[in-house]
């Protein structure tokens, strides 16, 4: 399914009433070099800041909810004035200055986080030996975290899963995060992807389906947006789910029962033009 364009969006809209918007962060909200004044080509530009500052005067609440550590978020949040987050995909919670590791089904006694238990559970090397070449740690983010354990490459998923599976590590699982920029080509030809190792039973949905519902919010009073496969799946606990531009390619992933607007433009200048149309439905306006 090619995704369904932002002009033609009109009737998944109209059944919004706007509250909150769930963004993802590299590759949507950010450009080039993770800016927030830049585009994905390094251009200065003010779109998503002035995207960002016409949310909060409307009151349409952003939470940002990424592949990044909570120690990330927290500070991008200081920046741009955002408060909650999930992070690493869902593994960690945060609600103010409350930290939650959501496990899913890592084992509790191989460590501390689920990240240890990855580690110490032989799930990391075998994903690594198996795509030797392919696959590598996505340095120097992958250090310091608790949930998920980041690589880059080119990887299959389902491949990946399935060799867990067959070696008793079930449990855990591999997630493709979207298109890289940078170029790597000791990793094979095209584009490098992030890569999210993770425990199975966690993901972006289940912890945002269990922060909508400790605050009251329903799918029609929320929105999604991200760049990825791994973004898609909040489409399943939000009334309308968008992918900027470069994150199109994965529109042909989503639910084809579930519509996912495409904006014209990508990264920050498609934030901005999915903030405007649900700045048009908030209630009041």
């Amino acid at each position: 399914m090619p995704g369904l364009a932002l002009a033609d969006a009109g009737p998944v809209l109209e059944r919004l009433a706007p509250a909150l918007l769930f963004s993802d962060v590299d590759g949507t909200l950010v450009g080039r070099d993770g800016s927030l004044l830049a585009d994905l080509d390094g251009r200065p530009t003010l779109a998503t800041a002035e995207a960002l500052v016409a949310a909060h005067q409307a009151g349409l609440e952003v939470v940002l909810v990424s592949g990044r550590t909570a120690e990330q978020l927290r500070e991008t949040g200081r920046l741009i004035g955002t408060r909650d987050a999930i992070a690493e995909l869902g593994t960690v919670l945060v609600r103010g200055r409350e930290v939650e590791v959501v496990w899913g089904e890592a084992p509790r006694d191989l460590g501390a986080s689920p990240a240890e238990a990855l580690e110490r559970s032989g799930a990391l090397a075998l994903v690594l030996e198996a795509f030797a070449g392919r696959l590598e740690p996505h340095t120097p983010w992958h250090l310091g975290r608790r949930g998920t354990f980041l690589l880059r490459g080119q990887a299959g998923v389902a491949e990946a899963d399935a060799l867990l599976a067959g070696h008793g590590l079930g449990w855990a699982r591999l997630l493709d995060n979207g298109r890289l920029r940078g170029a790597y080509p000791h990793l094979g030809p095209g584009p490098a992807h992030a890569y999210h190792l993770l425990p199975a039973g966690v993901s972006k949905a289940g912890t945002a389906a269990a922060y909508l519902a400790g605050r009251g919010l329903g799918p029609s009073q929320v929105a999604a947006i991200g760049d990825s496969p791994a973004d898609l799946q909040l489409a399943s606990v939000v009334g309308a789910m968008f992918l900027v531009a470069n994150g199109a390619w994965a529109a042909g992933l989503a639910d084809p029962a579930t519509p996912v607007i495409v904006t014209p433009s990508p990264a920050g200048q498609g934030w901005a033009e999915a903030v405007g149309a649900l700045l048009e439905r908030m209630p009041g306006r």
